[in-house]
């Protein structure tokens, strides 16, 4: 049996979930008339404090929705130059909403309130200059390997964006890691943010889906949005089902994920062929091969031994552990490791 780390989107349905998704009661999500859907979105506002949710088909929807939400064409968002939202969504911000990304060099995708409040001081609105709307952060960061910021550092942050009468979103992908790896509750999160895309089909190991909580008033402006761009969906509540599934079962597990991942990590850090290892934090490996070999070569030394993954580009590789991923597989993983 294959070993598939490309990713924690790769996993399917356990045998609960499937029987979540057989037996929902569902209806046309278009005039909102679908029972579990608004079960799903009316969850997990309430987990998060915040007053309403959207469910879309894609992380990447939900997140070019709440950026379109706050900012109207040549307006700027701060980012960090690692960013999701501006490295694998496709150039959505310029298409989508029209706006241009002002990018911070943090560490491992996370920035500074210091580094924050110097990008706003130096780009003080004028004729010659796009009005500062956004500051949209990423936790756990994907290109940084699945790296927890700080929450005190959000707060920081926060206060910047609220001097400075800037819209925060968070694009919380794999916010659930984070959550779980810190040691902290969704409500947090719900006090300090604007808007917060949640997915469903990464760790949670739903087949589809994710959603986008804010205020009602921006759901409203959300729900337009969504239709704009082709997300409106029917009976779409046999994926809702698996999302309240996923929230009732699979949120604890994810330490399991970490767990191997760290474990991985050791691994790598003893293999020959390994010249660095990055912190691991949640569930994501990455690391970089010595010089002798490229990381297509090591890569296809693991397909060998029929294990997946992938590159990240400039000389990184990297594993993701996930629901899928069992304690066997682990162990083959680090038997090749050793003998790689």
């Amino acid at each position: 049996m294959g070993i598939n780390l490309i990713s924690d989107t790769v996993t399917v349905p356990t045998k609960g979930m499937l029987e979540a998704m057989m037996t929902a009661k569902v209806g046309d999500d278009v005039f909102k008339n679908d029972p579990t859907v608004n079960k799903l979105q009316a969850k997990i506002a309430e987990m998060f404090g915040m007053e309403d949710a959207l469910f879309f088909p894609s992380g990447t929807m939900a997140n070019q929705a709440g950026i379109k939400l706050h900012t109207q064409p040549g307006d700027k968002m701060f980012c960090d130059k690692w960013a999701h939202v501006y490295n694998y969504e496709g150039g959505g911000p310029a298409f989508n909403a029209g706006v241009t990304s002002h990018l911070i060099d943090g560490n491992r995708g996370m920035f500074t309130a210091k580094q924050l409040s110097e990008a706003v001081l130096g780009g003080r609105n004028d004729i010659h200059t796009p009005y500062s709307r956004l500051v949209a952060l990423e936790n756990t960061t994907n290109k940084g390997g699945g790296a927890c910021w700080d929450f005190e550092e959000i707060l920081k942050i926060k206060n910047v964006c609220d001097a400075n009468n800037l819209a925060f979103h968070l694009d919380g992908a794999r916010l659930f890691n984070a959550m779980v790896a810190k040691k902290q509750s969704p409500e947090q999160y719900g006090k300090v943010f604007d808007t917060i895309s949640i997915c469903l089909s990464k760790g949670l190991g739903a087949p589809i889906g994710s959603l986008l909580l804010g205020t009602k008033e921006h759901m409203e402006k959300a729900l337009r949005i969504r239709k704009l761009f082709g997300g409106a969906m029917r009976q779409a509540g046999y994926l809702a089902a698996a999302g309240i599934y996923a929230l009732d079962n699979h949120i604890d597990r994810l330490a399991i994920d970490h767990t191997r991942a760290k474990v991985i990590g050791t691994a790598l850090q003893n293999c020959s062929l390994v010249k660095s290892v990055e912190p691991i934090e949640t569930n994501i490996v990455i690391f970089n091969v010595v010089d002798s070999i490229d990381d297509h070569d090591f890569i296809s030394r693991m397909h060998d031994a029929d294990i997946s993954m992938i590159s990240m580009g400039n000389g990184k590789l990297r594993l993701v552990t996930h629901l899928d991923f069992t304690e066997e597989m682990l162990e083959r993983v680090v038997l090749t490791l050793d003998h790689i």
